[in-house]
């Protein structure tokens, strides 16, 4: 049995306070820039331009904007999710969507015969990733859907990937 002396003790509990401190040094820097949404100078003149003309559609912009999947500027929505979130009925919700579309603020792609779209977003204005990471954006988005939706949700994307209809899960 060894018997450690008082100065292989300290020197022990020093290098476990110095792992112990670059271990949270590490993991602060993971968390760095976790849950952000950059917007340049281009989004907030685009902004205050929307808010000027349909601040309902400022809204709009602005939780679509808050939801962007990292590296892809795109989310994917029901408009019953995006008038439920907003306090704000469907019709508001189309026609606001409407607006930012044929204004060329927002590109809306409607994904089968519901009322879910991609909304997608200019990587100049708004982004949720590195900058380094945007001329790499893929059309992968986070999906945002009801739980009454999802069943529908979930049958129309896979239909879009596998490029055939499938029946809904049960």
């Amino acid at each position: 049995m060894t018997v450690a002396t008082t100065e292989e003790r300290l020197q022990r509990f020093i290098q476990l306070v110095d792992e112990r401190l670059s271990e949270e040094e590490k993991n602060r820097d993971k968390k760095k820039n976790k849950n952000f949404v950059q917007m340049y100078p281009k989004g907030f003149d685009r902004v205050i331009a929307i808010l000027g003309e349909y601040p309902l559609a400022a809204k709009i912009y602005m939780f679509l904007a808050k939801h962007i999947e990292p590296g892809t500027g795109a989310v994917v929505a029901s408009q019953q999710l995006l008038a439920d979130e907003l306090d704000i009925s469907v019709r508001s919700i189309q026609r606001g969507t409407k607006w930012l579309d044929q204004n060329n603020i927002v590109l809306r792609i409607k994904l089968g015969a519901g009322t879910v779209y991609a909304y997608c977003l200019d990587p100049d204005e708004v982004w949720k990733s590195w900058n380094t990471s945007k001329k790499y954006a893929a059309f992968t988005t986070k999906t945002l859907a009801r739980k009454e939706d999802n069943g529908d949700v979930k049958r129309r994307l896979m239909v879009m990937l596998k490029g055939k209809e499938t029946e809904p899960e049960t």
